[in-house]
């Protein structure tokens, strides 16, 4: 008995740490209840109430039953990177910060999510560095982030 609490244990706590890790839920749903797929129409829009999914254990809110719809066709395009934390400091520093739901980026059909508070715009450091060369090392970093290593 003693060997199954502990499994359970182990097994339950991994799980709950890996989404944790994963996606970026400020506001209980990722991009903070922004509608991922407005993103690609160039367009930051929160979602509605109405228009709920969850997918891989996360929440997330659409602008309208449209964007619901193509979403649920084909929900990893639209997927932020790095679980919805800002892109520029997962690249420069390997960390996870929150982002400004407002601030992003499509890049080969990927959306990147970024901080802008406080006089800083990772958006326009990610920018001004080198966009490529920070995607790299921000691609290598978030391996190890979500394997949990230093």
């Amino acid at each position: 008995m003693k060997q199954f609490i502990l499994l359970f244990f182990l097994v339950t706590s991994t799980i709950i740490s890996a989404q944790d890790i994963d996606y970026n839920t400020k506001k209980g749903f990722v991009a903070e209840g922004y509608d991922v797929v407005s993103y690609f129409n160039n367009k930051a829009e929160k979602g509605e109430k109405n228009f709920t999914t969850t997918y891989d254990d996360v929440q997330f809110k659409f602008s309208s039953k449209e964007n619901l719809a193509i979403f649920n066709k084909s929900p990893k395009k639209y997927v932020p990177a790095y679980g919805g934390y800002c892109a520029y400091a997962i690249g420069a520093k390997g960390e996870k910060v929150s982002i400004d739901p407002e601030t992003f980026e499509i890049r080969d059909g990927k959306l990147y999510l970024f901080y802008n508070s406080w006089g800083t715009n990772t958006l326009e450091l990610w920018e001004k560095e080198g966009a490529e060369l920070l995607r790299d090392k921000a691609d290598k970093n978030w391996k190890k982030i979500i394997n949990n290593e230093d």
